[in-house]
């Protein structure tokens, strides 16, 4: 669908006969890239796109899988979004012109959350972001700003993770900080409509220093997930295993417990979470028997995971860690192997057990995520950065 603006005038006449409704209905199932232009066409068009009702209530048709990989002639860290439909091709588009100025200020930033379209990304090396910075990034509309995370107070930090989700009410992007500090977990939360880091509305953590919380994460129906493990011996020898939420809504920690294959692995198996299907999952690397087990949440019920599938040894080829990067809408996982000529990225099919090619080849792969078309932050100023205020 396409608009000449010299005609604009005798278009905006024809729309005048269908009802508004209809119009939105109609302008949901575009593409970001279709609806900015419609932004410069007419008025009521661009008064429609701004809306904060249509922009809490589109999602472009598009699922992409943005690749962060190192090239192996340039040793330059680039960036390919790759369209996620049923096309076994997948179509390649460049997007290292549109990144935002952020990422290569900061040249180490990894990719920490992805919800809603937007991305947030954060280098946690004091020595190469020396602004503390996290960036909220919209690929779609070319869009990004910056949040000054704050130091903590205590020289005696032990460990900070931050989360990322968008209130699913609100439809208020917000970054949650939580810091162990003196056997004690400190949390902050930042909201963009504030502009604001404060404390949290509910619960505190919801136990002391006892657990440790890893980085990786998932942000899944309006809650944010890390996998995290328990030292506490009266449970096991080894770690104890969990997953820890933080309601973006109500702001409110809860632990999900994990069976007790999962929560007492030994440290041969290796665990980490991932998102299939609208679905939180726990992918399990035994590294004696080279099989990797996709676990599914069962109807967000704690303790209730099943085994969907393993991804087997492959002939002639290396699957390297992590061993499952993203999975694609269809399911399939995204892995990353090592076969002759080279690195490379792939999709395992788990009924026939082969690997399709995704056409992007690597020295070594840094981040692999999906995000969908969004309009949000398009009422934000591009590249505008907010500093460390608090409420």
């Amino acid at each position: 669908m396409s608009v000449n603006p010299r005609n604009s005038k005798s278009k905006s006449k024809m729309t005048d006969h269908i009802p508004f409704e209809i119009q939105s209905e109609i302008m949901r199932r575009l593409p970001v890239k279709s609806l900015l232009r419609f932004r410069s066409v007419s008025n009521s068009c661009k008064s429609l796109i701004d809306s904060s009702h249509f922009i809490k209530h589109y999602i472009g048709p598009q699922q992409h899988l943005l690749v962060k990989y190192l090239d192996v002639d340039s040793f330059i860290k680039k960036y390919v979004s790759i369209v996620d439909d049923d096309d076994r091709t997948f179509p390649v588009q460049d997007l290292s012109p549109i990144l935002p100025p952020y990422v290569y200020i900061l040249d180490n930033l990894s990719i920490i959350g992805s919800f809603h379209g937007l991305l947030c990304l954060y280098d946690s090396n004091h020595n190469t972001n020396a602004m503390n910075l996290a960036v909220l990034w919209n690929p779609s509309i070319r869009k990004a700003v910056g949040v000054v995370v704050p130091e903590t107070e205590d020289n005696n930090e032990d460990r900070t993770v931050l989360g990322f989700g968008v209130c699913p009410e609100t439809n208020d992007p917000k970054i949650v900080k939580i810091t162990h500090s003196n056997d004690l977990w400190q949390v902050e939360v930042f909201t963009l409509s504030t502009g604001a880091w404060r404390s949290p509305h509910g619960s505190i953590f919801p136990r002391s220093n006892s657990i440790f919380i890893r980085w990786d994460q998932v942000v899944l129906d309006g809650c944010v997930y890390w996998l995290a493990t328990d030292d506490t011996s009266e449970i096991s020898r080894d770690s104890y295993h969990l997953i820890i939420s933080f309601d973006i809504t109500s702001e409110e920690f809860k632990e999900v417990s994990l069976p007790d294959a999962l929560a007492t692995c030994n440290h041969e198996n290796y665990l980490t979470i991932s998102k299939l299907m609208n679905s939180l999952v726990v992918l399990e690397r035994n590294e004696g028997e080279m099989l990797y087990n996709v676990w599914m949440m069962e109807d967000g019920v704690s303790k209730l995971f099943i085994k969907i599938f393993t991804i087997c040894r492959l002939d002639d080829v290396a699957i390297l860690r992590p061993f499952v990067l993203e999975f694609r809408k269809s399911g399939e996982p995204v892995i990353r192997v090592d076969r002759i000529p080279g690195r490379s990225l792939v999709v395992y099919e788990p009924n026939s057990k082969r690997i399709n090619n995704l056409g992007v080849n690597a020295g070594c792969f840094f981040d692999v995520t999906t995000y969908m078309e969004t309009l949000l932050l398009l009422d934000q100023p591009d590249n505008f950065i907010y500093e460390n205020k608090k409420v």
